[in-house]
């Protein structure tokens, strides 16, 4: 088995040796490809629906590791005891639903050394909660497949020092390593931005106006960002 791009970068941030939660496990890939390796000790496969667990008991089954990674259904983590993992990898779901799951179940957080998140939207609200929750993030990827961006978070137990406005969009240790494909992503975005910014000009009215406001936002912030592979 081989996982996609995307899903190398999230298991690639995993520590080894570790207790793993995978949280929306959908056919349980990762958790058998880990545990397969020895990569990871064991592993809660947890998904809110029937069916992809099904799916992830026919993976696991078919790699005889039914003794190393457990099913469960589960919203988020609810169905995790704390102290019972030590890593939570989340994974292809939107930023917002990702607070919700980790904000449900502080008390299995407060026992975890890591959290692996791969936000497919709105990843300056999980960093953002990230920074508000005693988490610091200590490592960053990006990889682009099939025409999408998509970052990769982990954070550790810790505060750190509050973000910038450009890091919370596209990633403190992204923008420090002047990730290349950070960088595609900059570019492609603010050709994007322009492209709506020349549109609106030809319109008049509020709801243009307060629009071309958001885009010009969002532009100086593309630029801080830009000004980090500048230096």
């Amino acid at each position: 088995m081989e996982l996609s791009e995307r899903m190398a970068a999230v298991a690639a941030m995993v520590t080894p040796g570790s207790r793993l939660a995978d949280v929306g496990c959908d056919h349980g890939y990762l958790s058998v490809w880990l545990c397969s390796r020895g990569i990871v000790r064991k592993a809660l496969a947890l998904d809110v629906n029937r069916g992809p667990l099904q799916s992830a008991k026919r993976s696991i089954a078919e790699a005889g590791l039914q003794a190393y990674i457990e099913t469960r259904l589960s919203d988020g983590l609810s169905a995790v005891e704390p102290g019972e993992v030590d890593s939570v990898v989340i994974a292809g779901m939107g930023g917002r639903l990702m607070r919700r799951i980790l904000s449900g179940r502080k008390e299995v957080l407060a026992q975890v050394r890591e959290l692996v998140l791969e936000p497919q939207s709105e990843a300056a609200e999980v960093r953002e909660y990230l920074q508000n929750s005693d988490f610091r993030i200590d490592r960053e990827d990006m990889v682009c497949e099939a025409g999408k961006y998509y970052p990769v978070i982990r954070a550790v137990p810790g505060g750190g020092s509050r973000l910038r406005g450009e890091e919370l969009r596209f990633g403190p240790r992204l923008l420090q390593n002047r990730h290349p494909v950070l960088r595609e992503f900059l570019k492609k975005e603010e050709a994007v931005y322009r492209s709506v910014e020349r549109a609106l000009s030809k319109s008049s009215g509020k709801k243009a106006m307060e629009r071309q406001a958001e885009i010009q936002e969002e532009l100086r912030y593309i630029r801080r960002a830009v000004e980090y592979y500048e230096m």
